[in-house]
C-alpha cells in the first residue's frame, strides 16, 4: 500500500519535472529568436539612417577596428587591382542560385578594401562567371558594411580554373594571402547600385539570412509550445487527481 502510494506521488513529479524542462527549453528559444529580431531591427535602422543622410566619409574608414560591426557611406577614388576576384558562394537571388563577385579595389591613401560589385546567377554545371576588372582611376561610393555571416563553417577560399577564388564566407585573414595583401579591412564596400559598375546589386545587409519578423515569428511557435506544454501538463495532471480521487472513494 505505502508502495502504491509512493509510486502516486512520484509519476505526477515526474512528468511535471520533465514539462518544466522543455518549458524552459522552448522559452530559452523563443528569447533567443526575440534577441535577433531586436539585433537585426536595430541593423537595419542604423543602416537607414546612414542612407537617409548618404555623409560621405574615406574608405580608409574600413578599416578602423572599432567600427568592424557598424556602417558607414564611404566615397573615394583609386584603382581595381590586379588580383583574383573574389565570389562568394550560396547566394540567391530572386529564388535563383549564384554568387555574389567582389574585387580588390586599393584607394588613394588608404588601404586596399574588397568591393562587391553585385550578383551573378550560376549554371546547373556551375561553371563560375567571368569578373570584369575596370580599368584605370575610379571614383566608387556605397556602403561600408561587415561581410556576411558565413556561421561556424570554415570559410576557405578555392581557386578556380578561371583563377577566381570561392569561398563561403569572406574570411579577411584567410584572403589576404591570395589576393597578395598584408591584411584586409574587417568591412567591405557594398557599390552603390546607382553607379554604372558592375552586376545586379542592392544594398540589403541581410541577403539569404531571416528578417526580423521572421524571428519573431518563430519566437511566437517557441513560446507557444512552451504554452501548449504546460496546459498539457496541468491537464494531466487534473485527470490524475480526478483518477485518485474517485479510486479512494471506491
Amino acid at each position: 500500500m505505502g508502495n502504491e502510494r509512493a509510486n502516486r506521488r512520484l509519476h505526477p513529479l515526474l512528468g511535471w519535472t520533465l514539462a518544466l524542462l522543455a518549458m524552459a527549453a522552448f522559452c530559452g528559444l523563443g528569447t533567443w529568436q526575440l534577441g535577433r529580431a531586436k539585433q537585426k531591427e536595430a541593423m537595419l535602422a542604423a543602416v537607414h539612417e546612414v542612407l537617409v543622410e548618404r555623409n560621405p566619409q574615406s574608405l580608409a574608414l574600413a578599416a578602423d577596428a572599432a567600427r568592424a560591426r557598424e556602417y558607414d557611406w564611404a566615397a573615394g577614388e583609386g584603382v581595381f587591382a590586379d588580383a583574383p576576384a573574389v565570389l562568394l558562394d550560396n547566394q540567391q537571388r530572386d529564388g535563383r542560385a549564384g554568387v555574389r563577385a567582389y574585387r580588390l579595389f586599393v584607394p588613394t591613401g588608404a588601404p586596399p578594401l574588397l568591393v562587391e560589385l553585385g550578383w551573378l546567377p550560376l549554371p546547373g554545371d556551375r561553371a563560375m562567371p567571368k569578373i570584369e576588372s575596370p580599368a584605370g582611376n575610379i571614383r566608387v561610393q556605397g556602403l561600408l558594411a561587415p561581410p556576411p555571416s558565413h556561421g561556424i563553417a570554415s570559410a576557405v577560399a578555392t581557386k578556380q580554373p578561371g583563377g577566381e577564388l570561392l569561398t563561403i564566407g569572406l574570411d579577411a585573414p584567410n584572403l589576404a594571402p591570395d589576393l597578395r595583401v598584408r591584411a584586409l579591412p574587417p568591412r567591405v564596400l557594398k557599390l552603390d547600385p546607382a553607379l554604372r559598375l558592375g552586376y545586379a546589386r542592392d544594398l540589403d545587409i541581410l541577403p539569404n539570412t531571416l528578417p526580423p519578423e521572421r524571428h519573431l515569428g518563430y519566437a511566437v511557435q517557441w513560446f507557444g509550445l512552451a504554452l501548449a506544454v504546460f496546459a498539457t501538463a496541468l491537464l494531466l495532471s487534473l485527470r490524475q487527481r480526478r483518477r485518485s480521487r474517485e479510486k479512494m472513494a471506491a
